[in-house]
């Protein structure tokens, strides 16, 4: 080796010494606020959960909260942005406005408040995205170095919400543009989210778990059966997103106020309560699906009651995520399935649940990981297989219409 080479590689030994200890920086700064947002966030969500279940009349005030969320947004200036920009500032030179974030974690606080159906992972990419354009701004970063920041600080807070480090930072690496994988942003998000998950779990925030008590032997009937529920995950994954974007595009159509959208969405909520006569689909429903797992029997429509009620919800213009209700949707549909296709009800709940988020939103390797942190690594050759197949089956449909499907799902090929 010459000395010519030897500097070249001396100075490339230093550039990636370099990076790493910036993206080590920036990821202690990004998993500090982002554990300490998604921290507070999730307490807050928490507390009027707990608020709402012990004072039901609440629920008839949705209404007037809906007409709250579209003012404050418009007080803010930020009624047209949500996770959709997220994605755009991961792939452009969008940012995302840091007012977003009092915006949404108040308008889900409300949400959550009053019953409407809706999840806490839209908000926690929102935080993130928002945090990430605060700690940008501050340190004057270039658009390459914000793109990575925006992905750490999704990765960062939905760590921190849910408790699933590994699985939230191959999603937020995922999520934006389906097919092409960031490898520069793999290491700031993952140690953001780790460094979020560990301040989170400090800060009081239980990680999400859930304990499949049966898991059938590996074998081609057990096998098979995985691939069929997987087959109707992914039509009904289909049905959920076309539910979204129909609710959402009717709204707009038909009532142009924001302020009257989110009052007759509210409304609406309260006479399908008062109809199906539970409170089983107001809120995210992570209690109905803990119950799934401890044996406790719910309605066979569950998870379609919980996709209308979910459509309804967001497309009126309230505030919050879709993956909780997601995940809602999978475990009451697992449950429904468990009977007839011949496998225990925790299984088939586990299997549709991942198999679920990873139709909508075309994420396979995020929901394989997501899957084992949720679930354990025991029943994993189900899950990945579960997942495989929704994800070829569901199509290019999507909860979000800013997530761009950059190669194709069945073609070695970019996707026009």
């Amino acid at each position: 080796m010459n000395k010519e080479e030897t500097i070249k590689k001396a100075k490339a030994s230093a550039y990636y010494v370099s990076a790493f200890v910036k993206w080590t920086f920036f990821s202690l700064i990004m998993g500090s606020i982002g554990g300490g947002v998604g921290a507070l966030f999730s307490h807050l969500i928490s507390y009027v959960t707990k608020v709402r279940t012990e004072n039901e009349w609440l629920i008839y005030l949705l209404p007037l909260g809906g007409v709250a969320i579209a003012l404050l947004y418009h007080l803010l200036k930020v009624e047209h942005k949500g996770t959709n920009d997220v994605f755009e500032a991961v792939r452009s030179e969008e940012k995302v406005p840091y007012r977003l974030a009092p915006a949404i974690a108040i308008g889900a606080g409300i949400t959550h408040l009053l019953g409407g159906s809706a999840g806490k992972e839209g908000a926690a990419l929102q935080l993130g995205g928002s945090v990430a354009t605060l700690v940008g701004r501050i340190f004057r970063t270039d658009e390459k170095d914000r793109h990575i920041l925006t992905v750490s600080g999704m990765a960062a807070v939905f760590a921190a919400v849910f408790g699933t480090p590994v699985g939230a930072s191959v999603f937020a690496v995922e999520v934006a543009s389906v097919g092409y994988v960031s490898l520069s942003a793999l290491y700031p998000s993952f140690s953001s989210a780790l460094i979020s998950y560990l301040i989170a779990l400090k800060l009081g925030v239980h990680p999400e778990r859930f304990n499949v008590d049966v898991i059938p032997e590996v074998s081609a009937v057990s096998l098979s059966k995985a691939a069929l529920l997987a087959v109707a995950v992914a039509l009904v994954s289909i049905v959920f997103c076309v539910a979204m974007k129909v609710s959402h595009n009717g709204f707009e159509k038909y009532i142009r106020s924001p302020y009257i959208r989110a009052f007759v969405g509210g409304v609406a909520i309260i006479l399908l309560t008062l109809i199906v006569g539970t409170r089983d689909y107001n809120g995210g429903g992570m209690h109905i699906i803990e119950g799934i797992f401890h044996g406790e029997e719910v309605s066979k429509i569950a998870f379609l009651m919980k996709i209308i009620f979910t459509a309804i919800t967001i497309g009126s213009g309230f505030r919050g995520g879709e993956i909780v209700p997601t995940l809602f949707i999978g475990a009451t549909l697992g449950f429904s399935l468990s009977g007839i296709i011949g496998l225990p009800v925790g299984f088939c709940a586990a299997v549709c649940m991942i198999a679920l988020f990873a139709g909508v939103t075309n994420c396979p390797i995020a929901s394989v990981f997501l899957a084992i942190e949720l679930f354990g690594a025991e029943g994993m050759i189900f899950y990945a297989l579960a997942v495989f197949v929704s994800f070829v089956l569901s199509g290019y449909f999507s909860l979000y219409t800013g997530q761009k499907i950059v190669f194709s799902k069945i073609k070695e090929e970019a996707r026009e």
